[in-house]
């Protein structure tokens, strides 16, 4: 007589059958909602168990601009009584490409008679490279772009430089480490017969003191959305890092030259097109500021891949103005943004907006003294990824003792 086996079938599921992909389809407030298990009762809470621990600092993440471009061209950029640099974010394309046209937009910028009134270097704002073997496609996505661009670039990581895929990207900006915060200035195998040399920075996060300028580049994470820059994951060296360090520039500021002061991060505390803004992170750098006794002149993000450009007002700095600027238009895919009219949200006006390709250039001039900075300027330069033609899209002025725009 035959026997007959009976399979007894396991549910190994460990959250429930949802009905929308988005456990979080709904229009209830957090505090109101059933939690879901292994999320909890907010998606960010999910994300936040996906985060990357932050790599560990080489060495104190501070730069002086001899550290970047050597002692004579720190000393020249000093004399000439003003500072320039590019800034964007988002390439990771090719030559061939809409990143291309820009890199060759900007190499216009420099002139080989004047060095010192020429960009000191160009500031990039993450996503360098995009996808699988990062390490592999830092030739077609970062060195063949760049070949005719005389400038020395540094960076922050975005999300897309953090991003693992476990076949080809094992560790966490391991190819942008590699390339950005080597351990000397040397051109790796990967640029072959292509003349530029690794970044040497400290960490995937720094302060570039600077005549004039000083920067401050935060990592902000590996979510598509939105931003951190601490955590149970990354930790909190880089937020207590910040705090000391934001610290110290105050007391600069109050006692001796005043400098412009740059924040950065990859992921924009607004933004209306794309991607989204990324309000905790703001939060959060906005208490490290207030504990710190200084807040930034200029804020620049990328990630969302247009032009954007806000005027905040912060509610507890009466008459000060800062832009915050969206420069995600180095190359990668652009994206729908809303047209800037004007828009008043909280603290902050949207002014100007561009679905387009194009990079900044920012410029700091300097008092009679050279050490004391007395204006900044933001000029977003729309490219044509045809013609590679440039033309002026818009242009923003800081006078840095009043805290006004213009």
């Amino acid at each position: 007589m035959a026997t007959t086996k009976t399979t007894t079938r396991t549910s190994v599921r460990k959250t429930p059958t949802l009905r929308f992909a988005h456990p979080f389809f709904t229009t209830a407030p957090p505090e109101a909602r059933a939690p879901v298990p292994g999320v909890g009762k907010q998606l960010l809470t999910h994300i936040q168990q996906k985060l990357q621990p932050i790599p560990a600092a080489k060495r104190t993440p501070t730069m002086t601009l001899a550290d970047v471009i050597g002692a004579q061209g720190e000393s020249d950029v000093t004399n000439s009584g003003s500072i320039s640099f590019h800034a964007v974010g988002d390439t990771g394309k090719s030559a061939n490409s809409p990143q291309g046209a820009v890199a060759e937009a900007m190499a216009t910028d420099f002139n080989v008679g004047a060095p010192a009134s020429s960009p000191a270097f160009f500031f990039h704002l993450g996503d360098v490279i995009y996808g699988p073997n990062k390490d592999v496609n830092y030739r077609p996505e970062f060195y063949e772009p760049y070949v005719h661009y005389p400038g020395k670039i540094i960076a922050i990581p975005g999300n897309h430089d953090a991003e693992i895929f476990p076949k080809t990207d094992p560790t966490t900006s391991k190819a942008f480490q590699a390339n950005f915060c080597a351990p000397s200035q040397t051109v790796p195998p990967i640029a072959g017969t292509i003349f530029r040399q690794t970044m040497n920075q400290p960490a995937v996060y720094w302060l570039l003191d600077a005549p004039y300028v000083q920067i401050v580049g935060l990592y902000s994470n590996a979510a598509e959305n939105p931003g951190f820059i601490s955590g149970a994951i990354p930790g909190q060296a880089q937020k207590t890092w910040l705090l000391a360090t934001l610290k110290k520039l105050a007391h600069q500021r109050k006692n001796g030259p005043r400098k412009a002061l740059v924040l950065a991060t990859h992921h924009p505390p607004f933004s209306s097109g794309g991607h989204s803004g990324s309000t905790q992170m703001l939060t959060e750098i906005d208490g490290i500021c207030q504990q710190a006794g200084i807040m930034p002149d200029l804020f620049l993000s990328g990630h969302a891949h247009s032009y954007q450009r806000y005027t905040r007002q912060p509610a507890a700095h009466a008459g000060l103005q800062i832009p915050y600027i969206v420069a995600g238009t180095g190359g990668i895919n652009d994206q729908v943004i809303i047209p800037a009219t004007g828009q008043v949200s909280a603290d902050h006006t949207f002014v100007k907006s561009l679905q387009g390709y194009g990079y900044l250039l920012v410029k700091v001039a300097g008092a009679a003294d050279k050490k004391t900075a007395t204006t900044l300027t933001v000029t977003m330069y729309q490219v044509d990824p045809t013609s590679q033609k440039k033309s002026q899209y818009d242009q923003v002025t800081v006078t840095l003792a009043t805290g006004k725009v213009h």
